[in-house]
């Protein structure tokens, strides 16, 4: 099976690679020996004798072919080979690899540039990208990584752990790749149910442990940043590409952070249970003991802050300013009513 799979991955990449157009689903099912044998040729192609639409040992259903096809070419992608996904004026959907684009310069790498993409990869090692990142360096030692580094050595005490716990990180990290757009429900902290958002996917970036997606959201005509931990359901890939131009550089960090009140030139008085809201203290410009378990902080106000405060739900009471109160109580009792 394993030798089949590998026989059938080739073909399908030399057939990408061998076209000077698009390939559509069905003109690569028809052209790939394993999927004829598999599928047949496919609806609407000629039946040679005996063939059908149902011959094979998979029984040939198009759903099945679907699912094969899509494996497929996600594997080929994991292995490093770019595919171009594009819609013709009907709407059809080809595919193909272009030799310029799947074509790398040698690779020579010193032993500092492979201890830094060793710490690199570490990084990854707790989370759902530790396969990727353990193929990319397989990947570099094939392309002239010296024998004698080892990525994985220890270069310090401390080890470097990026997070990533939410499901939609890694079709997001692959659709922002690969300039594919995208379909999720997103659920606003103001709101009570989730929404559909419609986004052409620039950039990931993890702040103060949550990670953020920056984009073009399609509905609004309007950049936007989501956090991760906000969208529900399954992330859906779109066929097409991107309408808005993709800026040089995408900021995902300073437009989290404005709106998070880093940017802030005033501030806001609230009460802080005791031995809760240690980010809120770390961010505190006075604070003092109130007794019976509160605190009194006063913290920068800027953009955002209202929903900052109301993660930490009951743990912290907004005394001024009358504006900030009357909008954390406002995303609270929409909390209530979802």
């Amino acid at each position: 099976m394993a030798i089949a799979k590998a026989e059938r991955l080739m073909n399908l990449a030399l057939c990408l690679l061998g076209t000077r157009r698009p390939l559509s689903k069905r003109e690569l099912r028809e052209s790939i020996e394993a999927y004829v044998e598999a599928f047949g040729p496919g609806p609407g192609a000629p039946f040679g004798p005996g063939r059908s639409a149902l011959s094979g040992p998979g029984g040939g259903s198009e759903d099945s072919f679907n699912r094969m096809f899509e494996r497929d070419k996600d594997d080929l992608r994991e292995l490093g080979l770019v595919i171009e996904t594009v819609e013709n004026l009907d709407g059809e959907v080809g595919y193909l690899a272009r030799r310029d684009s799947n074509r790398l310069p040698p690779i020579t790498l010193d032993a500092e540039e492979a201890a830094a993409l060793g710490l690199a990869a570490k990084v990854w090692q707790q989370a759902r990208l530790a396969g990727a990142a353990s193929g990319a360096l397989q990947k570099l030692r094939a392309a002239g990584l010296p024998e004698d580094v080892d990525p994985y050595e220890a270069h310090g005490a401390l080890e470097p752990r990026i997070p990533v716990h939410e499901a939609a990180f890694e079709p997001l990290m692959l659709a922002c790749r690969d300039r594919r757009p995208v379909v999720f429900d997103y659920r606003k902290a103001t709101a009570a149910r989730p929404e559909q958002r419609h986004v052409e996917p620039w950039a990931l970036e993890c702040w103060r442990g949550h990670w953020y997606l920056a984009g073009w959201d399609r509905d609004r005509e309007a950049e936007r940043v989501f956090r991760l931990s906000r969208i529900t359901g399954k992330v859906r890939s779109r066929a097409g590409k991107f309408r808005a131009e993709v800026p040089d550089v995408v900021t995902v960090r300073e437009t989290v952070a404005s709106w998070a009140g880093e940017s802030a030139d005033r501030t806001a008085l609230i009460q802080l249970r005791k031995g809760a809201g240690y980010p809120l203290r770390a961010k505190a410009v006075g604070s003092r003991e109130l007794g019976e378990g509160w605190d009194e902080l006063e913290i920068p106000y800027g953009h955002g802050l209202d929903a900052w405060l109301v993660e930490f739900g009951p743990d912290v009471v907004v005394l001024e300013p009358a504006e900030l109160r009357a909008d954390v109580v406002d995303r609270l009792r929409a909390v209530a009513k979802g």
